[in-house]
């Protein structure tokens, strides 16, 4: 990733067309440096970084395979792992974890271990019993988090009433918003921050329990309250239930899954969360008509906020019958407990050892680069290309919560009461969204890397923009004498709204921020990218109350439209394509001053109206050129002269 856009001194023949519009960026600043001089310097400081890039990609590329197999046996020989059989498997999955695909190159497999990699990736779902349990774990603890967040939709119906605070006053207004708020201001500023000290302490298992009793504790307690302050405190408290097991349950699927559905896996999360809104909504259906029994008011809003603690306590009973994260394991030096947790999760030892090996070698090469690289909050704010991943990364973060999504999640049962729906029709046409959010989710897994990251968005933000103007504008329909238009526009429009989001910026932001930033800072922007949603979250749920009072129900609902808009330009503008790109093409992409990227966006409006409503043939402007001399290549990492990977 060059800077400057002419073949310089430190480079043989690289191709400037790579870096044509990186002078743009740089001419414009410290004119007083001669070019030259400054050309190296930040060609020097470029190259090292994308090294680092290339060598945290795959740390064994360019390694021959009798040393690998030296380098496995000695790895298992310096952290007494096993016996000759054990070193054995380490000896042969050390030379596949350079390239697990190209196991029929590494000689001396058995016919069973053949045969067990080959269906690896021909049948990439035939996985062991365990690695079932723990798929298992992880879509319950989605569904924990889901339900936690939208039990209080319906609850909320009955408790505003009976704390006093049911009135459209601005004291009733903020806080509804503020109870319903609360689990996120925790996260935001406590839960997130949380999870590097729980897992290095407890582990991936160890915080998976400890959230989820939180989460079963509050739950529970949220059912005994009796003012709305104390309400406050609980729910305040669910949100350390919520915040470290939102970060910490995809790490440990993608720490314990095989390569061939790790992706897979870890999008789930955003289906099985949108599994457990669905069961919030059918709790609140399902209890709505419990009566009082004596001494207890409120008791069928009391069993709602209360059943959440549920599913959280399924995951207490069975989370440690699952391993502990292989990875964990080594970075506490438990090398043999990270080998016996990786045998459980799959079918042959030299799968386990190729992953155990990999996972050394990179942690390995993190401590260096690390070290290289000195503060990593530095390098994620002044290295241009990482400021370009954080911009954008930020962007979908923001839109996902600015986009209206969790006022439909939070406030759907008030928003179809204020339609003139009767309470258990309203819990009911809840319920009906839940649904829609939850079945639109499934086929992301596969939209999601067909049509791109960017191409979904920039079609589902003019679409939620105009289902969110419909469903504000429906309330205009006059209640007395088209009541049933009304109820049934307000509906549609939500409904499709749900529609168009699942597929969208429901699993596309926390995707898009796990792949924009380079692997060294991946952690931290991770860090940034899931504070930021919870932050917004946060504004959203404990302002709605009150911009419905004020801007109205219709003016409300305008005000999410224009943010969708708002937000299809600033991904035209800002957002490059991420799908399917290698780490150096997506140091290519982010490499683009943002002030270019913004004016190719711009270009391409004219060009998407002339060829998808005129139907005129016409070429997209091409931003990015991907040739590069073979003399610029990182040999020491890319090159495999036994034609590996």
């Amino acid at each position: 990733m060059a800077s400057n856009g002419r073949p310089n001194s430190g480079s043989s023949g690289h191709s400037s067309d790579q870096t044509r519009f990186e002078p743009l960026e740089h001419d414009d600043r410290n004119h007083t440096v001669p070019q030259p001089q400054r050309n190296l310097s930040t060609t020097a400081a470029e190259r090292m970084r994308r090294n680092a890039a290339a060598k945290l990609a795959n740390p064994l590329a360019g390694i021959s395979h009798a040393r690998l197999e030296e380098m496995g046996a000695s790895y298992a020989k310096k952290y007494h792992i096993g016996d000759e059989e054990d070193i054995r498997a380490f000896r042969k999955g050390a030379c596949l974890a350079q390239d697990p695909r190209r196991y029929q190159q590494i000689s001396g497999l058995t016919a069973e271990e053949m045969s067990v990699l080959k269906r690896e990736f021909t049948h990439r779902w035939s996985q062991p019993r365990l690695m079932y349990i723990v798929i298992v774990l992880c879509s319950i603890c989605a569904a924990v988090q889901g339900m936690d967040e939208t039990v209080v939709n319906g609850a909320q119906l009955f408790y505003r009433y009976q704390f006093g605070i049911d009135g459209d006053d601005p004291r009733s207004t903020w806080l509804t918003g503020l109870l319903n708020s609360a689990p996120y201001l925790c996260c935001a500023f406590i839960g997130c921050w949380l999870t590097t000290p729980f897992n290095n302490l407890f582990g991936r298992r160890g915080t998976i329990f400890l959230t989820c009793v939180f989460s079963a504790l509050a739950c529970f307690w949220q059912g005994f309250v009796n003012t709305w302050w104390h309400m406050f405190i609980s729910r305040f408290f669910l949100g350390i239930g919520i915040g470290p097991k939102s970060a910490t349950v995809p790490i440990y699927a993608a720490e314990t899954t095989p390569p061939a559905i790790r992706g897979a896996l870890v999008m789930q999360w955003q289906m099985w969360t949108a599994f457990g809104i669905m069961l919030g909504y059918v709790s609140d259906l399902a209890f709505y008509k419990v009566p009082d029994s004596s001494g207890i008011v409120g008791l069928n809003w009391r069993i709602m906020m209360a059943s959440a603690m549920f599913p959280a306590l399924v995951v207490v009973c069975f989370v440690f019958t699952c391993p502990e994260s292989p990875r964990w394991y080594m970075s506490k030096n438990r090398h043999h407990k990270a080998y016996q947790s990786m045998c459980g999760l799959r079918y042959a030892k030299v799968q386990a050892a190729r992953d155990v090996y990999y996972m050394h070698t990179l942690l390995e090469t993190e401590r260096e680069v690390q070290q290289l690289h000195g503060n990593p909050l530095l390098e994620l704010i002044k290295v241009p290309r990482n400021r370009r991943a954080m911009l954008a990364s930020e962007i979908v973060m923001f839109m996902q919560q600015f986009c209206g999504v969790n006022v439909i999640a939070y406030y759907s049962s008030q928003i179809f009461l204020d339609a003139h729906f009767s309470p258990i029709s309203a819990l009911t046409a809840s319920l009906g969204f839940g649904i829609v959010n939850w079945l639109f989710a499934i086929p992301a897994i596969y939209t999601i890397d067909t049509f791109g990251r960017r191409n979904l968005l920039l079609t589902t933000f003019p679409l939620m923009s105009i289902f969110l103007f419909f469903t504000g504008f429906s309330f205009f329909i006059p209640a007395d004498t088209m009541h049933t238009a009304r109820i049934a526009c307000v509906a549609l429009g939500i409904y499709l709204f749900g529609v168009v989001y699942s597929p969208g910026e429901g699993p596309v932001p926390f995707t898009y921020s796990a792949e924009a930033y380079p692997l060294y800072i991946r952690t931290y922007g991770m860090s940034l990218a899931t504070a930021t949603t919870w932050f917004f979250n946060f504004v959203l749920s404990i302002t709605w109350p009150s911009l419905q009072e004020a801007f109205t129900t219709q003016g409300a609902f305008a005000w999410y439209a224009t943010w969708n808009i708002i937000g299809f330009f600033l991904v035209l503008c800002f957002l490059p394509e991420t799908k399917g790109k290698t780490l150096e093409e997506l140091d290519q992409v982010f490499s683009v001053p943002t002030h270019i990227h913004a004016a190719y966006g711009l270009r391409q409006v004219p060009y998407f109206f002339k060829r998808y409503l005129l139907w005129q043939h016409c070429e997209p402007e091409r931003l990015y050129e991907n040739e590069e001399g073979a003399e610029d290549k990182d040999v020491g990492f890319n090159h495999d002269p036994e034609g590996g990977s």
